[in-house]
């Protein structure tokens, strides 16, 4: 999911391709519950031991490259429009998990959900400051 997006110029361009690929993968998973790290997590965040540990640090590198494309995004607007870029990753990490879930449950809308929300939260990048 993540080397295709990295022929993307950083910033708001690779983060929606990252979203993309994201996407692609939970609608077609190799494994049944959907996006294994999402999945997995919440029959693990309470367990102590190496599982978790992995699957926190997964979450962690999510975000991380999340909220490093956020502030390319940000160099490239040229302002914040009051963008917090660890807030905004942890936002978008959170509607990424949920579609996973809605996916499972059949909600055929689930990604033009994620791509309203990805755009909401990128639109003051986009206007003029």
């Amino acid at each position: 999911m993540i080397r295709p997006a990295l022929a993307r110029p950083q910033g708001a361009e690779r983060l929606r391709a990252l979203v993309e690929h994201w996407l692609a993968y939970a609608k077609q998973p190799l494994f049944p519950g959907g996006f294994f790290w999402a999945a997995n997590l919440p029959e693990f965040d309470s367990r102590p031991g190496p599982v978790r540990d992995m699957l926190a640090g997964q979450q962690r590198a999510r975000r991380d490259r999340i909220a490093a494309e956020l502030r390319h995004a940000v160099d490239d607007a040229g302002t914040s429009a009051g963008l917090d870029a660890d807030l905004t990753a942890f936002q978008i990490d959170a509607v990424l998990t949920a579609a996973n879930t809605a996916m499972r449950l059949g909600d055929d809308r689930a990604a033009a959900k994620v791509r309203h929300v990805v755009d909401s939260l990128l639109a003051p990048l986009a206007a003029p400051g």
